[in-house]
């Protein structure tokens, strides 16, 4: 049956051609009364409120979450990793903050991907480190002080396995 033919059919079972295309009519109860922008029965502080499907947000004021809090969290979450897909959505979240993770973070991704046997996303940590620092000297910390977990897993750094290749 062709999409045509099928058309005609569902269009005769509601009644009239016309009205399967139309809209059922919206009940007096669903109605929503409308409210000129200023009036005292609309909620707004400005007195009108943006077109948009989503309610106005009622949730109160969040705290900051201090630098310990945050490894705290992601320490907790690289630890419960079971997957490449959690590993490396962990990974972006924690990399999206403007900071860098701490050594101890590190660590628990690094063995997170370990665990999940992702090599190439335990290389891709080191790299998301030297893009994150701020200098050569604070990359350079972080691997003096990350040389032995390194060591420990077997994980290269880019700049050894390709050293004829420029950072771009």
């Amino acid at each position: 049956m062709s999409s045509t033919q099928l058309l005609r059919v569902a269009a005769r079972a509601r009644g009239t051609p016309a009205s399967f295309f139309t809209s059922r009519p919206v009940s007096p109860a669903r109605r929503l009364p409308l409210l000129a922008c200023g009036s005292k029965a609309s909620l707004s502080a400005t007195g009108c409120y943006a077109f948009s499907t989503s309610a106005p947000k009622l949730s109160g004021e969040h705290g900051e979450e201090t630098f310990e809090e945050f490894t705290a969290r992601y320490e907790n979450e690289f630890n419960g990793v079971q997957d490449v897909f959690e590993l490396q959505r962990n990974l972006n979240n924690a990399f999206a903050y403007d900071l860098v993770p701490s050594p101890t973070v590190v660590t628990a991704a690094l063995r997170a991907a370990r665990r999940v046997n992702d090599f190439p996303t335990a290389v891709r940590i080191f790299e998301g480190i030297k893009a994150k620092v701020e200098n050569q000297m604070q990359y350079e910390d972080y691997l003096k002080e990350l040389e032995p977990i390194r060591e420990e897993l077997g994980v290269n750094l880019k700049e050894h396995m390709y050293p004829n290749e420029r950072d771009t």
